[in-house]
């Protein structure tokens, strides 16, 4: 019967522990979940303040040279020399090449024989109206007409003159300063008269061509500031001018826009690339594209106030590749959010982030 006795007493001590046990974890729980610190997003700011904001159109274009020349031979003769190759910087003046000069020097020999019985026939033709050789001045000039095409002078006179013209033409000059371009003749081949010997292009009259739209066509004017970045040097960025606006729209409502560009030796006639126009707006609300964020389809731009993002629907206005101007609700002084605003809702506590560092002034 004792015996009994012990095994109920135990059992109750146990039971009595285990409801113990039970009732400290539980408290232990509670006690860590209650001193947990809540968890705020991490967010940087900025000032909004008045400023100027530099709007930005960005367009497709092509490299062409003011200063460009094909240079052809005026006469089918054997080409003697080629002082030249491409890609050679030459000067005004600089020999290209030459022609044979052996059957054009023959021609300019006969012309000028020709040119000179034909002034002895013009003499016996004036003498023989009665005027003598003194006397050419005061011949009518009718009556002189008359006699130089009875005579033959005049067409001898075209021929040596065409004769010495080819003459001097046989030797290829550069018109200008400028860098050779397409030259494929080869020496000894006979010159064509048709095809282009070579290029001559001024690399310092470069421009680029390019379009925009016709709402954007009050954005630009003549002498604004372009930045010009081929695509095949991404890393070479070059100033330029704004020197021609054509005032017509085309059938797809762009207009054609030239720009001045500045000597680079890596730019080269014909090159796409890529038009950056920036012009200066003064007194803008300026904020980064980052700050702007949508929700229910529309724009919205946190602000900061007393350590807590409130959310405030805007608009934004003029843009560029890196930010946005706002037209209304917000002000200069405002404190806005700029990132760490993606899954903001209104009223949320935030922590501000100082370069990497966290700040106690929320």
């Amino acid at each position: 019967m004792n015996h009994y006795k012990l095994l109920t007493a135990l059992l109750l001590i146990g039971l009595m522990a285990g409801c113990s046990g039970k009732k400290g974890s539980d408290t232990t729980e509670m006690t860590v979940e209650t001193t947990l610190p809540e968890e705020r997003n991490q967010v940087t700011v900025m000032t909004l303040e008045e400023g100027d904001f530099y709007h930005e159109l960005v367009s497709n274009g092509k490299l062409s040279a003011q200063r460009y020349v094909d240079l052809r031979f005026e006469s089918p003769e054997p080409i003697e020399a080629i002082y030249v190759k491409n890609g050679d910087r030459v000067t005004k003046g600089q020999k290209l090449a030459a022609l044979s000069t052996f059957r054009l020097s023959n021609k300019l020999t006969q012309a000028k024989a020709t040119m000179e019985r034909g002034k002895l026939d013009l003499q016996d033709v004036l003498i023989g109206q009665g005027y003598m050789i003194d006397d050419y001045d005061k011949v009518p000039e009718a009556t002189m007409e008359l006699a130089k095409v009875k005579s033959g002078y005049d067409q001898a006179l075209v021929q040596y003159e065409l004769a010495l013209h080819e003459y001097e033409k046989a030797v290829l000059t550069a018109p200008f300063d400028g860098v050779v371009a397409n030259l494929f003749a080869k020496a000894y081949n006979t010159a064509s008269t048709s095809e282009v010997f070579c290029t001559i292009i001024d690399p310092r009259s470069l421009e680029a061509s390019f379009t925009v739209l016709e709402s954007e066509l009050p954005l630009i004017r003549k002498g604004d500031k372009v930045e010009v970045t081929p695509y095949a040097a991404s890393d070479t960025k070059v100033e330029g001018r704004i020197t021609e606006i054509n005032p017509i729209v085309e059938a797809n409502g762009m207009v054609q826009v030239k720009a001045a560009v500045a000597e680079k030796t890596n730019l080269f006639e014909g090159m796409n690339v890529r038009v950056s126009i920036q012009r200066s707006v003064p007194n803008q609300l300026v904020v980064p594209k980052e700050a702007v964020v949508l929700r229910s389809g529309r724009q919205v731009v946190f602000t900061l106030v007393k350590g807590k993002a409130y959310w405030n629907y805007t608009t934004t206005g003029l843009e560029n590749a890196g930010h946005y101007t706002l037209t209304e609700i917000l002000k200069p002084g405002d404190i806005v959010i700029t990132s760490g605003n993606i899954n903001l809702a209104n009223d949320t506590p935030v922590t501000v982030v100082t370069n990497g560092e966290l700040t106690n002034d929320n």
